[in-house]
């Protein structure tokens, strides 16, 4: 009688990318999509500045709106829109998801804005 013996060969490098997924990576990009979705602006200090001075209160559900906004702007292609709000008018970076300036409406009546592309009305 012949004695047989089995070896455990390596799988090809191509065979192995389309094994299933662990459940270490699929829980990882899980945590990394509600990571995503949880976005929001960040204010430059010269936007907190004028803030500040101009004393715009913007509730943090005003800020949701206005990220979620953005984000969805950014999707569509749009790279530094302006966003109208009843209280200011802010200019951001979608890019990078960042409020450039803001001013209050009374004043934004006066203002020509340029380097945009797009507009949020809220």
């Amino acid at each position: 009688m012949d004695k047989f013996s089995i070896h455990r060969v390596p799988l090809h490098p191509s065979i192995r990318a389309t094994q299933p997924t662990s459940i270490h990576s699929q829980q990882s990009f899980k945590a990394h999509l509600q990571e995503a979705s949880k976005q929001e602006l960040k204010v430059s200090k010269h936007a907190h500045e004028r803030i500040m001075e101009r004393k715009i209160d913007i509730s943090e559900q005003e800020w949701q709106v206005v990220s979620d906004k953005v984000f969805e702007a950014h999707s569509k292609g749009v790279k530094q829109p302006l966003v109208l709000m009843d209280q200011a008018a802010l200019i951001v970076s979608a890019k990078n998801a960042t409020v450039i300036t803001a001013m209050d409406r009374t004043e934004a009546k006066q203002q020509l804005f340029t380097n945009i592309d797009g507009t949020i009305v809220l």
